[in-house]
């Protein structure tokens, strides 16, 4: 790849240099891979079926200063095409309720992480239900990429979803009415509230 022949970082130093952040992408380049928005990976337009080399791929990928996905790799890096983001929480199991509650989630490429100040829920929840068709799925961190305002994120699918507003309650965001979930004593909105009595969280 371009990447592996950009001057190093010791020669720009001495020669006063400094490579851009669009001169390094460009460097870069891209590599044959597009994560559609249902989960599938494909390589060169061929889905990536074999698990092992799936999760080995999602152990690779980060997010560079602009929130663009890059696969680095041993032996090569590069940008790769993210129609939604790459991953799906396709599990979830809890323990506990109210304030107390757990919630764990496991992704298609099963790694576990549980929903608290680390790994918080998010969805657009602040809108009415005709703003969004799909209904604002909600997404949950798993880690930070390369800069912290760009996590990796699993979107959480539909049955899980499902799942999780089974365990919706009220409470208020933002001096807001709503409906949504306790994990590890933080409390995440999932959609407004229409009915019913107004409870702080």
């Amino acid at each position: 790849m371009k990447g592996e022949h950009a001057v190093s970082g010791d020669s720009l130093a001495c020669s006063g240099h400094q490579e851009s952040p669009e001169r390094k992408r460009h460097d870069l380049g891209y590599l044959p891979f597009l994560v559609r928005r249902d989960g599938v990976w494909l390589y060169r337009g061929t889905p990536i079926k074999r698990k092992a080399m799936l999760c080995m791929f999602g152990s690779m990928l980060t997010r560079d200063e602009k929130g663009a996905y890059l696969l680095r790799s041993p032996f090569e890096t590069g940008y790769i095409e993210v129609e939604d983001v790459p991953f799906l929480a396709v599990e979830l199991d809890w323990t506990g309720c109210g304030k107390m509650q757990r919630l764990c989630f496991r992704t298609n490429m099963d790694e576990v992480v549980v929903a608290g100040p680390e790994h918080p829920i998010r969805t657009d929840w602040n809108m009415p239900p005709e703003a969004c068709p799909e209904s604002c799925p909600p997404y949950i961190r798993l880690r930070e990429g390369d800069n912290r305002h760009f996590p990796l994120e699993a979107r959480l699918s539909r049955p899980v979803w499902y799942e999780l507003a089974a365990l919706a309650e009220p409470g208020m965001c933002q001096g807001i009415p709503c409906m949504g979930v306790w994990s590890c004593g933080c409390f995440f909105p999932l959609a407004r509230q229409t009915s019913g009595t107004d409870c702080d969280a």
